[in-house]
């Protein structure tokens, strides 16, 4: 559901959404006028915005946002968001319709994932974020969440014939996206999501045996109880392996290949198309898996914030390496966002 924004009132105003397409579809402005294009993505763990412009058979970003908000934070044990959970979500997006109107963003599509998904209270949550910020939430199904995210990053897939396979592993999911590129268009042959991310494997799990003594033990029951999610996927990827390429999209890869590349701080430019060897990945994530959480927060690429939920990423990135052995990763920091930009522009007659 795209979302008309160019005049949207302020979020102290209720009388109805803020953010809404005109009925019949069209834009608030004539044929011919390079819009400007608004991508928000609610998780489980982190809110994100991006607001751009076409450019050249590409887009420009123009501003973002991004925010650990750890909205499923204790959703696996009551089913339901909490309300300091929610309080923190809404917090960000109140950030965010801001950006939205500062930027006079014309078209935007704002989505939800796996925490409102499955939140027995999802439903209220969005209802009270329309209320209060002006945003229309569009609590969006499992292949549509792995549809965009590969949308948003397949141009970063090594060069090849053989199949790919794209991942995104969220804070309470993951996605995996079975595609071969015909002409470097990408046509999806299976998918699959698994109701483990960071969050919800971290909590299946606790807290206290991740941090304990029998911490490596934990993190393979961990790997393990992923492994055997992927099971009934694993069955539908092809026999022939040759060539194959992986490539993945979220937190736990950033910031693994950051580790990797022993950067001081975060840096986009040098992880965004990084192909990093499986072999050092694979090194990386158990070298972070036996460290104690002081030791992991003290790496200045992981730091507290992600220190307690990395763990959980490196057991599913372990176990999506085991059903698809490729020799290198490739690393995308992109994902839902794009997908849905590159969707609004392309409705639009922009050439992505």
């Amino acid at each position: 559901m795209a979302q008309n924004v160019a005049s949207a009132p302020g979020p102290q105003m209720r009388q109805g959404p803020a953010f809404q397409s005109p009925p019949d579809g069209r834009h608030l402005h004539s044929p011919g006028h390079r819009h400007t294009y608004g991508a928000l993505d609610l998780g489980t763990n982190n809110c994100r915005l991006l607001i751009a412009r076409p450019n050249d058979g590409s887009f420009t970003v123009i501003d973002a946002f991004s925010r650990i908000v750890r909205l499923g934070d204790g959703l696996s044990q009551t089913g339901r968001l909490s309300d300091d959970a929610m309080d923190r979500a809404v917090g960000a997006l109140s950030i965010c319709a801001d950006k939205l109107r500062r930027r006079n963003v014309s078209l935007a599509r704002s989505v939800a994932t796996e925490a409102c998904r499955r939140a027995a209270n999802g439903r209220k949550f969005i209802e009270r974020v329309r209320d209060e910020t002006g945003i229309v939430l569009e609590i969006i199904e499992p292949g549509e969440e792995a549809r965009l995210a590969m949308l948003g990053c397949h141009k970063l897939l090594e060069p090849g014939d053989g199949p790919a396979l794209i991942f995104d592993i969220g804070g309470g999911s993951t996605e995996l996206v079975l595609i071969d590129q015909v002409d470097g268009t990408p046509k999806i042959r299976s998918w699959w999501s698994a109701p483990w991310g960071v969050v919800s494997l971290t909590e299946s799990e606790g807290r206290e045996a991740l941090e304990g003594e029998d911490r490596v033990r934990a993190y393979r029951r961990m790997r393990e109880r992923v492994r055997r999610s992927f099971d009934q996927f694993e069955a539908m990827l092809p026999g022939d392996r040759d060539g194959i390429r992986l490539l993945g999209t979220s937190g736990t890869v950033t910031t693994l290949a950051s580790v990797h590349l022993a950067l001081p701080s975060y840096d986009r430019r040098a992880v965004d198309g990084l192909h990093v060897p499986i072999d050092a990945m694979r090194s990386v994530s158990t070298m972070i898996a036996e460290m104690t959480f002081s030791e992991r927060a003290a790496l200045p690429c992981i730091g507290a914030d992600r220190a307690d939920l990395v763990v959980a990423g490196c057991a599913i990135l372990e176990a999506i390496i085991e059903i698809w052995p490729a020799t290198k990763l490739g690393v995308a920091d992109r994902g839902i966002r794009e997908g849905i930009l590159r969707s609004l522009m392309a409705k639009d007659g922009y050439l992505l």
